[in-house]
């Protein structure tokens, strides 16, 4: 490549998809400087950050952080993971003109966070979206009542918005919650009354999480990827704790439709377009957007589907990505949902919320155990090339798990202590 590389900043390096940010472009010789918000984050112990950065806490002094980092790196490229520290770097974009931003802006994050604007273009460009219902009063969700097919699934249009409105009515967020009759539905609402602010009712879709991942400039698909969910956390639906690559000569006609959606939002830069599959019958069914490097990023960076580097190649160099196809049938494991996953199989069927997925317990046991030695099996933070992380988180789970055993222990001791050592876990 005839163009110097830039450097690249990654805010969040917590999780495992600011490791693999950190992991695919610090492979390819780029220099990697990450924020976390402890010095023992996730991201801190990989071989190829090139200096990790304790995150400043407060918006203002993280905004000072970030804006000095540019006057000291020159050109860059910044790399943001959660919806809210996109919404907050956007807050503050003026002030980051120092920086390439591999991120949507306001506009285009908007449009994609909220599910109603979603759907409507959806809907322009064929796809089908399940039956969708925003009350905005107690007596609307009575009446829907009458045409709803239950169970239904409760979601929140733009949950960013109400999370604090909620918050201060003592009121908690579920990201999905499952009714099965009218009188529950009715029940679950009635608090959300008093912030006359409701979740959608959405009709429930059987099938299979199904994500397809497409990088856009200019109305145009750099390159695309997909994948299927095998097991989710909770294992009624989530978020994946084990995933697999699947071809692009399957669900072909679908991916024009979800590149026809982005077009149609007139989106820039990475999405994941969700939709839950349902292989008896081959309709797929639109859940949401995610306008954001994804959960199971992973699972792509390990099958070939280079997206940290392309999107640094396409928004950060300006040079068209050059794709090289993927593997498809690998598979990714999150440890740690995974194994709580199965804990719940084994020995908590009744806490598992939608009552029309039921598991047999010994082939779950099975196929977790077979997992460890299938060769197209890897992990999200355990890698050969790069084994620092994995064994600096296991040190860190340990350590936790000490401290709250030992703060169990001095309970019959000192309880008035030992409640303010564990509020302090909490906050942790």
């Amino acid at each position: 490549m005839s163009q110097p590389l830039l450097p690249a900043v990654v805010l969040g390096i917590d999780t495992p998809i600011g490791l693999t940010i950190i992991r695919d472009l610090g492979e390819r010789g780029v220099k990697v400087y990450g924020l976390g918000r402890q010095p023992h984050a996730l991201g801190m112990a990989s071989r190829h950050l090139f200096q990790g950065i304790v995150r400043a806490g407060e918006e203002g002094a993280l905004i000072d952080q970030l804006v000095t980092l540019a006057e000291r790196l020159g050109p860059a490229c910044l790399f943001a993971i959660s919806e809210g520290d996109i919404a907050m770097l956007n807050r503050h974009r003026a002030r980051l003109g120092g920086f390439k931003l591999m991120y949507p802006d306001a506009e285009r994050m908007n449009r994609v966070v909220n599910k109603e604007q979603t759907y409507e273009a959806a809907a322009r460009v064929g796809l089908r979206v399940p039956r969708t219902e925003q009350p905005v009063a107690l007596a609307e969700v009575e009446a829907f009542c009458a045409t709803l097919r239950f169970p239904v699934v409760l979601k929140w249009a733009n949950p960013n918005e109400v999370v604090r409105l909620l918050e201060s009515a003592g009121l908690k967020l579920d990201k999905t919650f499952y009714c099965y009759s009218a009188r529950e539905l009715v029940e679950y609402m009635r608090p959300y009354e008093a912030v006359r602010a409701f979740p959608l009712i959405q009709e429930y879709c059987a099938g299979y999480g199904l994500g397809q991942f497409v990088l856009m400039r200019d109305g145009q698909a750099h390159t695309t990827f997909q994948h299927r969910r095998v097991h989710e956390w909770p294992p009624e639906g989530g978020f994946s704790s084990l995933c697999e690559s699947v071809p692009l000569e399957q669900h072909r006609a679908l991916m024009d439709q979800s590149v026809a959606l982005l077009r149609e939002l007139a989106w820039e830069g990475i999405a994941m377009v969700e939709y839950r599959f349902d292989p008896l019958t081959g309709e797929a069914a639109l859940m949401e957007i995610n306008g954001r490097f994804w959960g199971s990023l992973p699972l792509a960076y390990h099958a070939g589907a280079a997206f940290p580097w392309y999107t640094y190649q396409l928004l950060g160099l300006g040079q068209a990505p050059r794709v090289k196809p993927y593997k498809g049938g690998m598979r990714c494991r999150f440890m740690v949902p995974e194994t709580k996953r199965l804990a719940r199989i084994l020995f908590q069927q009744g806490a598992i919320a939608d009552r029309n997925v039921s598991f047999k317990r010994v082939p779950e046991l099975l196929e977790y155990l077979v997992d460890f030695v299938r060769p197209s099996t890897r992990y999200y933070v355990f890698s050969l090339r790069d084994p620092a992380p994995f064994f600096a988180d296991v040190g860190q789970t340990m350590s936790t798990v000490f401290r709250k055993l030992l703060g169990r222990k001095s309970a019959a001791v000192k309880p008035v202590a030992i409640d303010e050592a564990e509020t302090s876990l909490k906050e942790r």
